[in-house]
């Protein structure tokens, strides 16, 4: 995961996520972490525990209007044919109602 940067494939119903949200990730052996920003989302930040091909953890966010909201994802890393990584996210809000699922794929290094 480490250096590698992830883009939703579409827009997020129920999340705040969109096309627009780039995920910039770090790893340092079991310790996973991210900060992501783009479209409602003026800065992100994850942290929490890869194990085989499972991540969980807990994010943060500060929204462009000020707002801020938290939850729980835990993502199934898969690698795709062309050597890039998709994260098929399960989610769930903890600052408030609501859950759903989520797909961010790594972008193509020359996208980043």
């Amino acid at each position: 995961m480490d250096g590698r940067r992830f883009a939703p494939v579409g827009d997020v119903t129920g999340g705040e996520i969109g096309v627009g949200t780039l995920f910039d990730y770090r790893q340092d052996r079991d310790l996973v972490e991210a900060t992501y920003a783009g479209g409602r989302i003026r800065r992100g930040h994850l942290v929490g525990t890869v194990a085989g091909d499972t991540l969980d953890f807990r994010y943060v966010q500060l929204h462009t209007d000020g707002t801020t909201a938290s939850g729980h994802c835990v993502s199934v890393v898969e690698e795709l044919p062309d050597g890039r990584l998709r994260l098929s996210e399960t989610w769930q809000w903890e600052s408030r109602a609501g859950a759903g699922t989520s797909v961010v794929e790594e972008l193509p290094r020359g996208d980043c």
